[in-house]
C-alpha cells in the first residue's frame, strides 16, 4: 500500500506520516483525501472486531453496517473551554464538549414503533422508483429532442441517486430483517447504477463506526496540516475547486490515480484480495463484482444496439449527475455549517460525539424523492431505523439532543441554497491541526484567494 501525489502528471511519493495502522481498521478515504502511507492490518481481527462490536458473528453481513450495540456512554463534560486549536468559544455552548446525555437516552426517546422494518413498505419504494426510472427513459427516448434531454438528465440523475439510497438501506439492514432480501434488492439496485454492493457496504461500515474521527473516518475526513502543506499548489487548488471534488466517487471505488489528485492506493472495491476486506468477505466481493460486470456488459451491448450517443444521453449523463448528488450529499452532511464543528482524535472521540457533528439538510421537494436521507444525524447514530421513520425519530430525539442538534435551513422547492454552502465550505475548510484531540477546520488564506479567483 502506498500514497502518492501526482503533480502535473508526475508521480512522487509523500512522506510517511502515520507509521502504524489504527485500531485494526484500514481507513480509506475518497479521492482528494489524505495522502499518507499506512500499514494495513491483514489479520482477521479487522472483520471480527467490527462484527463483535455489532453483536454479529459468521457471515451475517446484512447488519454489519449498523451502529454498535454497545457504545461507551459519555456523560458530563468539560464545558469551560475558552479556545480549542485557536477557535474561541464565544457562548456558553461548546460543540466540542462531551454532551450531558448518552446514546441510551436518545434511544429511549425514540418510540419503539419507529424501529420496526416493514419489507412491504420498503419494496413499495423500490417499485415506485424503478417505475419512474423506466418511465423517464421511455419519455426521453420517445421525444428525443434537446428541449427534453436536459430536464431528463436532471430528473434521471436524481432518480439514480434515489435508487442508491434504497440500496444503502439494504446495506444497513434497515430495509428489512431478512438478510437474503436485503442482499438481492441491494445487488439489483446498486449494480444498476454501477456500484459494487458488498464492496461499498463494507467500506461504508468503517465510516459509520468512525464518524467524526480525524484519521479513522472513511468519508471526506480532514487533511492534517502537515500533509496539506506537503502538497503542491496545483494539487491544493484541484482538491478544493468545483466541480472536481463532486466527481470523486467512481475513482474512489476503483482507486485509480489521476493527475493532480491525492488518494490512497489500498485496494479496489472490486478486488476480493483488496486490503479493504478480510478473507471471509471475499466471496461477497466476488458476487458484487460479478453483478457489476454483468451490468457493465449490458450497457456495452445496448450501446451497440442503440448507438453510443443514445446510451450516453439515456444513461451516461444521468450517471454522472447521480455521482454529483452522491458526493454533494455526503460532503454536506459533514461540512459547511455556519459554526465551526469539531473533529476528534484519541480518547476525546466516541461514537456519540462523532455522530453529533453530522448535519441534517433540507432538500425541498427532493426530500421525499431521495427518501429523507437529509435527516442524517439520527441515521448516523441509529442506521437500523428505516428511512421512512427518520423524520419522526428526529423530532422525538430533539428534546434530548438540545443544542447538539443543528436545525437545517429550510429549502425552496429545489435546494439551490446548498450550492452556496458547498462553495463557502470549499473556500474555508482546508485542514486541521496536527496536534490536539479536539480540532476544527482551518483555512489556507492563500488558497481561499486562489479558489475565489477561479
Amino acid at each position: 500500500m502506498a500514497s502518492w501525489v501526482l503533480s502535473e502528471c508526475g508521480l512522487k511519493p509523500l512522506p510517511r506520516v502515520y507509521p502504524q495502522a489504527r485500531n485494526g481498521l484500514t481507513s480509506k478515504t475518497a479521492i482528494f483525501a489524505n495522502a499518507r502511507t499506512l500499514r494495513v492490518c491483514k489479520s482477521k481481527n479487522l472483520g471480527s472486531s467490527l462484527r463483535a462490536s455489532n453483536g454479529i458473528r459468521g457471515t451475517n453481513w446484512a447488519l454489519n453496517v449498523s451502529a454498535p450495540l454497545r457504545v461507551p456512554s459519555v456523560d458530563g463534560g468539560d464545558k469551560g473551554r475558552v479556545s480549542v486549536n485557536g477557535v474561541e468559544d464565544g457562548s456558553d455552548f461548546d460543540p466540542g464538549a462531551p454532551p450531558p446525555f448518552n446514546l441510551a437516552d436518545i434511544r429511549a426517546a425514540i418510540p419503539k414503533h419507529l424501529w420496526v422494518k416493514d419489507p412491504w413498505r420498503s419494496m413499495s419504494y423500490v417499485v415506485r422508483d424503478v417505475a419512474v426510472v423506466l418511465g423517464l427513459a421511455a419519455v426521453a427516448a420517445y421525444f428525443n429532442n434537446w428541449v427534453v434531454w436536459p430536464l431528463y438528465w436532471f430528473a434521471q440523475g436524481t432518480m439514480f441517486w434515489a435508487l442508491f439510497v434504497l440500496g444503502h438501506d439494504c446495506g444497513h439492514g434497515s430495509f428489512s430483517n431478512n438478510p437474503k432480501l436485503n442482499s438481492v434488492v441491494g445487488h439489483l439496485l446498486h449494480s444498476s447504477i454501477l456500484v459494487p454492493y458488498h464492496g461499498w457496504r463494507i467500506s461504508h461500515r468503517t465510516h459509520h463506526q468512525n464518524h467524526g474521527h480525524v484519521e479513522n473516518d472513511e468519508s471526506w475526513h480532514p487533511l492534517s496540516e502537515k500533509v496539506y502543506k506537503t502538497l503542491d499548489k496545483a494539487t491544493q487548488i484541484l482538491r478544493f475547486t468545483l466541480p472536481f471534488p463532486m466527481l470523486a466517487y467512481p475513482f474512489y471505488l476503483v482507486s485509480l490515480l489521476s493527475c493532480f489528485l491525492v488518494i490512497y492506493i489500498i485496494g479496489s472495491h472490486f478486488d476480493p484480495k483488496s486490503d479493504l476486506f478480510v478473507p471471509n468477505e471475499r466471496k461477497d466481493i466476488i458476487t458484487s463484482t460479478a453483478c457489476w460486470t454483468a451490468m457493465a456488459a449490458l450497457l456495452v451491448g445496448l450501446s451497440f444496439v442503440m448507438g453510443p450517443v443514445q446510451m450516453l444521453k439515456l444513461y451516461g449523463i444521468p450517471y454522472w449527475l447521480f455521482v454529483m448528488w452522491l458526493d454533494l450529499v455526503t460532503y454536506l452532511h459533514h461540512h459547511g455549517h455556519e459554526d465551526k464543528l469539531p473533529w476528534y482524535r484519541g480518547k476525546e472521540w466516541s461514537y456519540l460525539r462523532g455522530g453529533l457533528t453530522t448535519l441534517d439538510r433540507d432538500y425541498g421537494l427532493i426530500n421525499n424523492i431521495h427518501h429523507d436521507i437529509g435527516t442524517h444525524v439520527i441515521h448516523h447514530l441509529f442506521p437500523q431505523i428505516p428511512h421512512y421513520n427518520l423524520v419522526e425519530a428526529t423530532e422525538a430525539a430533539k428534546p434530548v439532543l438540545g443544542k447538539y442538534y443543528r436545525e437545517p435551513k429550510k429549502s425552496g422547492p429545489l435546494p439551490l441554497h446548498l450550492l452556496g454552502v458547498l462553495i463557502r465550505s470549499m473556500k474555508r475548510d482546508h485542514y486541521v491541526s496536527d496536534t490536539g484531540d479536539v480540532v476544527y477546520y482551518q483555512t489556507d488564506k492563500k488558497l481561499a484567494g486562489s479558489v475565489t479567483s477561479e
